[in-house]
Order: structure tokens, then C-alpha cells, then sequence
């Protein structure tokens, strides 16, 4: 294989001054600049791209670490984050972690010893610890989707605004009987939607009644049973907030095998505006999520934090950018 002495060779220099052209230093002159290109393209000389990361000290290589790229909200976040993170010179590798603390313990270990640059974590858990360890050892780390108030930077959405503003739609357009399909509340987005849900009925003027709350018991797929269980219950929902659109697909199924209609007889609001909300029948009406954009400033955050470690200028306290959601009314709702 070619290396960088034989480049060398072939233009007449030594060896570093390879390096310091392939490098952009400027302290080279434009004869000598061209002499070691030709003798680059001629010779088709690909530099180790690891080996010189190990000896600058960085790999213009991040992480992005999700609970599962088959949720809903994450491809469009991921999307976001290759697309800044390859306008800025860095690959992403992504790390699906399945919400197990081990297997994301063991993409840190591995990852950060070898040549990562920095984390997007978007699958932190409560007793996450080893992340915490991340950034208190000034590892450059960015949380989005899941955060517990630690001082890291964060991209996030005002759950409990989010929530209270769809249920608060549903009162204002006749509805009295509010079910929610609720996700884990050890997850703080969750625990936060079900504060919301429960701060817009009593704003609302209406009782909050356990009976109507639906809990996950084992994933998304619960809630088709616990759906059927809740609509045959003493107390029947004229409308059903779940607390993320995966859930709300279920519950539709549900209700439709029940023989009841959408939305004349229950209306089901859901929260993110994933793509298939818009293409189901009838359509999703939805939170909307700028998933795209939260990803977009994610990695805009992780960069000019790895970047701040060798220029400081670039350094700014750890920061949490609370994201605007929309409320989407399609025909789901009445």
C-alpha cells in the first residue's frame, strides 16, 4: 500500500511536509503545494484516517445514540443531525440501545475509548449515571428527546405545555369524558404529558378520573387490549389523548375492531406528527414535534462544544433549548 513517505519520494519533499499540505496548513508554498498533490492523485494515496484522528487527538466522529431507529420520532431526528453533522466535516455512527442501560454503558466504553468525538444521547434513562460520569469529566455530550434538569445541553420540548394546550383543545370543542394513553412515567417526557393532561382538566372545569387513564403494561402493543378494556368500562371516553402517535395508531385500531367510529363517537389526538399520522384513515390529528430541527441543534450544540476544547472562545455554559410544538387538527377530532 501506498504511504505517506512514498508521496513523498514522488514530490521531492519530506515527509511532514505531506502532512502539512494533506493537513491545510498554510504554511506551505503553492509549488510545493501542487508538487505533493500530483504526486497524491498519481500515486491514488489514501491517508489512515484513523491513525492521524488518534495523533490529532479527534475523529470528526459523533454518536448518536436513540432507544430504537424503529420509533417513530427518531429517524427524523437522526436526519437532522447527519445532515449538520456532514455540512461540518463530521460522520455520525448511530448506537441503537433498546432502552438497556448495559448495552448503552457498553457503546460509551467502546465509542469513547476509540474514537468519538462526542455523544447525541436521545435514549437517557433515570439511572443513566454512566452519561452523567460523560459530561462531569468534560466529555462533550448533548441530550435531546429525554432530560431530567441536569446542567448538560439539552434540546427539548415543553411536555406539560404541549400536552395542556391538546387537551385543552379537546374541552374547548365539547368534549367531557378525556381518556389518556400513557406511556412510562419513569420517562419524564411521559410524567410530564400526564401533568399536563391533569393541569388542563381542572383548568377546564373538569374532574380527574383515574378510570380514565390507561397505562402501558408492555409496550405500544398494550394498548390495544387496555383500549378495548377502557371502552367497555363503566365510564365511557368521548376522546382519548395518547401521549405519543404510535399509541394513538393502536388505540384507532382498537376502537375500529370495538365498531366504533372516528371521530363521531371517540376522538384520538396523538403527539409528535410522525410521518404515518398524516397517511393512516382517518387522518392523525397531532402535537407536532420539530423533530427535524431538534436534531439540526443538537449537533450544532455537540459540535461547538467539541470544537470549544481546543478554541475557547468558541465556550459557553451548558445550555437547554426548549422547542415550539404545534397542535395539527386533522380528522381524527371532531
Amino acid at each position: 500500500m501506498t504511504n505517506i513517505k512514498d508521496v513523498a519520494e514522488r514530490a521531492g519533499v519530506s515527509a511532514s511536509t505531506v502532512s502539512r499540505v494533506l493537513s491545510g496548513k498554510s504554511c506551505v508554498n503553492e509549488e510545493t503545494r501542487r508538487k505533493v498533490l500530483d504526486a497524491v492523485r498519481v500515486l491514488d494515496y489514501s491517508p489512515n484516517v484513523l491513525a492521524k484522528s488518534l495523533k490529532m487527538g479527534h475523529s470528526n466522529t459523533i454518536a448518536l445514540m436513540v432507544p430504537s431507529i424503529e420509533n417513530t420520532i427518531f429517524p427524523a431526528i437522526a436526519r437532522g443531525v447527519e445532515d449538520t453533522a456532514r455540512k461540518n466535516g463530521y460522520t455520525v455512527v448511530l448506537c441503537n440501545t433498546d432502552e438497556d442501560v448495559d448495552v448503552e454503558k457498553e457503546y460509551i466504553t467502546k465509542l469513547r475509548t476509540r474514537w468519538i468525538d462526542g455523544f447525541i444521547v436521545a435514549s437517557m434513562l433515570p439511572n443513566s449515571d454512566h452519561i452523567r460520569r460523560l459530561w462531569e469529566e468534560g466529555f462533550p455530550v448533548v441530550l435531546t428527546s429525554r432530560y431530567y434538569g441536569d446542567p448538560v445541553d439539552a434540546v427539548v420540548v415543553d411536555n406539560f405545555q404541549a400536552a395542556y394546550n391538546a387537551v385543552s383543545y379537546l374541552i374547548r370543542t365539547g368534549h367531557r369524558q378525556i381518556a389518556l394513553a400513557l406511556g412510562r412515567k419513569e420517562l419524564p417526557f411521559y410524567a410530564e404529558r400526564w401533568e399536563g393532561y391533569r393541569a388542563a382538566l381542572e383548568d377546564g372545569g373538569l374532574p380527574y378520573d383515574e378510570r380514565l387513564v390507561v397505562h402501558e403494561t408492555n409496550g405500544t402493543n398494550s394498548f390495544y387490549h387496555l383500549t378495548k378494556q377502557l371502552v367497555k368500562g363503566p365510564v365511557k371516553p368521548d376522546a382519548i389523548f395518547a401521549t405519543s402517535d404510535p399509541k394513538a395508531i393502536v388505540v384507532m385500531r382498537a376502537l375500529h375492531d370495538c365498531g366504533l367510529r372516528i371521530p363521531e363517537d371517540v376522538s384520538v389526538l396523538g403527539f409528535d406528527n410522525a410521518y404515518i399520522s398524516s397517511l393512516i384513515e382517518p387522518p392523525l390529528s397531532t402535537v407536532s414535534q420539530p423533530l427535524y430541527d431538534m436534531g439540526v441543534i443538537a449537533a450544532k450544540k455537540l459540535i461547538r462544544r467539541i470544537r470549544s476544547k481546543e478554541d475557547k472562545s468558541l465556550y459557553e455554559p451548558p445550555s437547554v433549548e426548549v422547542m415550539p410544538t404545534d397542535l395539527i387538527i386533522r380528522k381524527s377530532t371532531r
